[in-house]
């Protein structure tokens, strides 16, 4: 057995005994879930500690999302319909998976927020729970062509801030590029809402295509695309048939998570305090607020 694989082992059994010694954390939790914390955490164990108890905590604080997930539901049924949020099958040459995010409607009657972001994080347990080759990266690949100014009044910015602080401080992940493709005039309106909670690092990553651009070919080789952007990756229908079927086929898994994922503070040791960026989401107001759009 190579050092490499003998030494990340060794520390996948750190760090399952480590959480075996924390009362109020989860413990039933998949070892390939732990391998990706400690490959996105560079292997180093205390930042990966740090990363678990805050993907937990957030998850615990954030029942509109985490809890009640039913891939059968008619509100997750309908975010199928009317997104397309999907894992494309072959990655980068320097081993970035690459993901596709679209509207496929204008109509803005039909979009659900919140049940948007639930089934965004149900797609994301998915993967983070079965797929054991690990990628070195990712790369988000968003596309506003379906997005209007109506668009606005429908985030549900306590929702937005969790979303936010979630995906960039305690999934899992590396996050490499951000594409925004297709992005009409008036893309920086949503992105002023969205920048306050954007890591700056992660704002500099960003990069907005116009439409009809080629540009996002100088860094996503086209044939890693679905067939409806010029790429040979398959038709978008295919790929996300793939994954509501791996998705359906985890629903118990998905009826039972939230309770046996839940943090419980009153168990947290005294050398275990809570990641003030996780109060701060516990904090937040428990009505929604949503913006006000002229």
């Amino acid at each position: 057995m190579p050092d490499q694989e003998m030494e990340s082992n060794k520390d996948l059994v750190n760090i399952k005994n480590w959480l075996c010694k924390q009362p109020h954390l989860p413990h039933d939790v998949d070892e390939t879930l732990l391998r990706r914390f400690l490959a996105s955490s560079g292997y180093s164990m205390e930042r990966a500690k740090r990363t678990i108890d805050l993907f937990f905590t957030i998850r615990s604080n954030s029942p509109e999302i985490f809890s009640m997930r039913d891939p059968w539901s008619a509100e997750i049924r309908r975010v199928f319909e009317i997104t397309d949020l999907i894992p494309l099958p072959k990655k980068t040459n320097e081993n970035y998976k690459v993901f596709l995010y679209r509207l496929r409607s204008p109509d803005m009657d039909l979009f659900n927020f919140v049940d948007a972001v639930k089934t965004f994080f149900m797609l994301a347990d998915t993967r983070l729970t079965e797929e054991d080759d690990i990628p070195d990266g990712e790369i988000p690949i968003f596309d506003s062509a379906n997005v209007s100014l109506k668009f606005i009044p429908k985030i549900n910015l306590s929702v937005m801030r969790k979303y936010m602080l979630y995906s960039q401080e305690a999934l899992p992940i590396r996050l490499k590029q951000v594409h925004v493709i297709n992005a009409p005039a008036y893309i920086g309106k949503i992105h002023a809402i969205c920048k306050p909670f954007l890591k700056a690092e992660v704002a500099k990553m960003i990069k907005f295509h116009e439409p009809n651009s080629d540009t996002l070919y100088k860094d996503i080789p086209r044939e890693l695309l679905p067939d409806e952007y010029g790429g040979k990756a398959g038709c978008l229908d295919d790929i996300k048939r793939h994954w509501v079927k791996r998705m359906e086929a985890k629903r118990d898994w998905f009826l039972s998570s939230d309770k046996r994922w839940a943090v419980e503070e009153s168990l947290r040791p005294p050398a275990a305090c809570a990641d003030p960026r996780a109060r701060s989401v516990r904090d937040l107001p428990g009505s929604f607020r949503s913006l006000a759009f002229d």
